[in-house]
């Protein structure tokens, strides 16, 4: 006799249009946050005055200026003053100079912070707290301080009218910015995912690389974007390190061809628009990165 065979029985497929899920109730703003959006709103308009009246004033000829005022219109395209600008001060070179520093610095700083880091937040060496205190203290020092024995050291090694001064000295600064945060964010990491790694076999290089450096990716992104645009905007340790017209940045060309040569209001708002254009489109780039990193966290 042949066993007995079952049948299986599929509910039938409904035909009918779904249920539309159900909707969330809108919160009500409320007078506070009505006031708190006025505020915003205020303080980005007035934030926003400057760059608007650089963009009006960098396209106005100087014979504009002269009849109508800084807060007039311009009446024809005028781009003469960008030109000038750009041929005076050979705004490329500039340009090139600028992203190396300001991209070794960012790079070398945050692997620095990461080392020194994992080193006191997790490795728990001894004197941990007196370092990050030593650390703090001398972030806090004005650059003003650093100038005459950082220009004798350097003139004395023959690195001066280099970039490599501003690249070491900013990798310094910035990198103990980053020990600071990066060691009390890694003070608080696991110790149960740094005992499990270390029963498994993996040594301290491995637990640094295939495990911390992962899960603090977005912090180091912060970090990475902020030091990159820090180092762009400075301006005293590059002017004194970089005499020579090769290797000024953009912010030190800005000033020097203003106290070398008479340039009128419209070429002088020129060059200050060419010198906020990159870093506002490195910001725009990475803008989602940087609010992925601030809103992760360090440590999930």
């Amino acid at each position: 006799m042949s066993a007995p065979t079952t049948e299986r029985h599929t509910p039938a497929a409904t035909t009918g249009p779904r249920p539309a899920p159900p909707r969330r109730r809108r919160r009500r703003r409320t007078a506070l946050d009505w006031t708190l959006l006025g505020v915003a709103s205020l303080v980005g308009l007035l934030i926003a005055v400057p760059f608007l009246l650089i963009l009006v004033n960098s396209f106005k000829s100087p014979a504009d200026y002269s009849t109508g005022g800084p807060l007039s219109l311009p009446t024809s395209l005028y781009l003469d003053g960008i030109v000038a600008f750009w041929e005076r001060v050979d705004f490329p070179q500039k340009l090139l100079n600028s992203f190396v520093i300001s991209g070794s610095v960012a790079v070398l700083a945050v692997l620095l912070s990461v080392l020194n880091a994992f080193a006191l937040g997790i490795g728990r060496i001894k004197g941990r707290m007196w370092i990050v205190l030593l650390i703090l203290l001398a972030n806090m020092l004005p650059q003003e301080v650093l100038l005459y024995p950082l220009y004798f050291m350097f003139k004395e090694v023959g690195l001066y009218n280099t970039i490599w001064p501003v690249i070491i000295i900013f990798t310094v600064i910035q990198s103990a910015f980053g020990t600071y945060l990066l060691a009390a964010v890694y003070g608080t990491f696991p110790k149960e995912m740094l005992e499990a790694a270390a029963l498994d076999g993996a040594n301290r290089r491995q637990i640094l690389w295939r495990i911390v450096f992962p899960i603090s990716r977005p912090t180091l992104a912060v970090l990475l974007i902020f030091f990159f645009i820090w180092t762009w905007n400075e301006f005293l340790i590059p002017l004194t390190f970089l005499v020579s017209n090769a290797v000024q940045t953009v912010p030190v060309a800005v000033t020097v061809l203003q106290g070398d040569r008479m340039m009128d209001v419209t070429t002088t708002s020129a060059s200050a628009l060419l010198g906020l254009i990159p870093t506002l489109v490195f910001f725009l780039i990475f803008q989602r990165t940087l609010t992925r990193g601030i809103t992760a966290g360090a440590v999930k």
